[in-house]
């Protein structure tokens, strides 16, 4: 098969296969006011846009986009819409108390069953499907870490996390799993782009190939004039390292992709995975997957390099060593596969902040609205972001604008060359946490060292 490579299709196999042709909106054609300016056209925007919309259906709203909606992250992740929050909630628990961080655990489950709302409320086909994600165990080492996570959700009674043993999995070397049912199955982009369909129908303006060059209290401005607003909503994820005045508050992290020929349903009995469910394992360098909706793998993993300067060009989205070994990978976990051909490779940048901790905030004073820091678990924390932002500014007293997130400030990354020094030597370390593992049989020392560095 040949690997779609056109245009905005080539951006990945959700773009290649999504319901709409990817032609952009027109630009932005001069100087406007509105209600709300929001920059960036990815989930956190668009949600904004849409439970702003819910509260006030008079509020005129612009949504400005340097390519086209769904363009970075939103459209090209793993499609796991899940509970995961960057940091575990023990790690939350440890900085905002107990009752904060089951507050926002228990938002973040709910989020996945109001994603499904949304969608079918907007009248969207987003291959939603509620299977939930089973982490395998191949290791005495994950056998245990499956073991802890279970008890850890037993003791805190939010999650219904469960224990799998050996027979109810098929990986290889798999000695049981835990089981997670907080988690759907979506295509990534027929959720972007329907998403923004839906909201131009209710009268949003976005404007596409509007690419944004700085913003402040009251005004955004572009390369094509200034859009005036009262508040302004800032929603580019890894993509805000671009702008000088956030260059030191995220992080741009490459994670890679590959999507296979759709397989036969023979080949999916054999590796027992059902539609609606996603996969990973204990490794310490993370992979994630997804059987779709037509009988493929979608299936990705950490393991690019940070480029010097927070620097984000289209070359890094494409690592062939990267997706040599995702696809070795794979067939290691999964011999059933055979030679099933790859038929899409693709990847992108994610957003960092330095303690690993996602926010959303809102000054009433400056009318300053932001919201990210996903590290990869956005696909849903982006609808908890949108529906919060919404909130805080039409000064709604609900429990979303008391969650621990909320005005949360993260430090500034350090600057080069310590920046990028730092960050390849965690990812350096995650793959040696996990050879000192195979190698001794115990918990690594390594990824003991930077868990909390990593949210845990």
């Amino acid at each position: 098969m040949v690997e779609a490579v056109a245009g905005y299709r080539g951006l990945s196999f959700w773009h290649d296969t999504v319901d709409d042709d990817l032609s952009p909106r027109p630009a932005l054609p001069g100087d406007r006011d509105a209600d709300v300016a929001i920059v960036g056209g990815g989930l956190t925007g668009l949600w904004s846009a849409w439970y702003l919309l819910e509260r006030d259906p008079e509020l005129r709203i612009v949504v400005l986009e340097k390519e086209i909606a769904g363009f970075g992250a939103s459209g090209r992740n793993g499609g796991w819409c899940s509970a995961l929050f960057p940091r575990s909630t023990a790690s939350l628990e440890r900085v905002h108390g107990r009752d904060a961080a089951l507050a926002l655990r228990r938002a973040m489950i709910d989020t996945v069953d109001e994603v499904g709302r949304a969608a079918d409320s907007a009248g969207l086909d987003i291959h939603y499907r509620k299977g939930g994600t089973v982490a395998f165990a191949r290791s005495a080492v994950q056998l245990r870490a499956a073991r802890a996570d279970v008890a850890e959700a037993q003791e805190y009674g939010v999650d219904a996390l469960e224990l799998w043993g050996a027979e109810r999995v098929r990986a290889t070397g798999a000695l049981g799993a835990s089981y997670d049912p907080a988690c759907a199955r979506i295509h990534p982009a027929r959720l972007v782009r329907g998403l923004a369909r839906a909201l131009e129908s209710r009268g949003v303006v976005i404007y596409e190939k509007t690419e944004v060059l700085s913003f402040e209290s009251g005004c955004v401005r572009t390369a094509l004039g200034e859009v005036r607003a009262p508040v302004v909503v800032s929603a580019l994820e890894g993509y805000g390292a671009s702008l000088p005045q956030l260059r030191r508050r995220i992080l741009p992290l490459y994670s890679l992709m590959i999507a296979t020929e759709p397989l036969p349903d023979s080949v999916w009995d054999e590796i027992g995975l059902e539609h609606g469910q996603t996969f990973t394992d204990y490794r310490h360098l993370l992979i994630y997957g997804q059987r779709t909706a037509d009988n493929r793998f979608a299936f990705g993993g950490r393991g690019a390099r940070y480029h010097w300067g927070s620097a984000i060009r289209p070359e890094y989205d494409r690592v062939p060593a990267v997706f040599d070994h995702l696809r070795k990978t794979l067939g290691e976990l999964f011999p059933a596969i055979g030679d099933a051909a790859v038929t899409h490779r693709w990847g992108g940048p994610l957003g960092v902040p330095r303690d690993w901790h996602a926010n959303v905030s809102f000054d009433p004073a400056s009318g300053l609205a932001s919201a990210g820091g996903y590290v990869g678990d956005g696909l849903s924390t982006t609808n908890l972001a949108g529906r919060t932002i919404a909130d805080l500014v039409t000064g709604a007293d609900t429990e979303l604008v008391r969650l621990p997130w909320v005005n949360h400030r993260s430090p500034d990354w350090e600057p080069e060359p310590l920046r990028f020094a730092g960050s390849n030597a965690g990812l350096l370390a995650m793959g040696a946490a996990d050879l000192e593992e195979r190698v001794t049989g115990r918990a690594s020392l390594a990824a003991r060292i930077m868990g909390p560095l990593v949210g845990h």
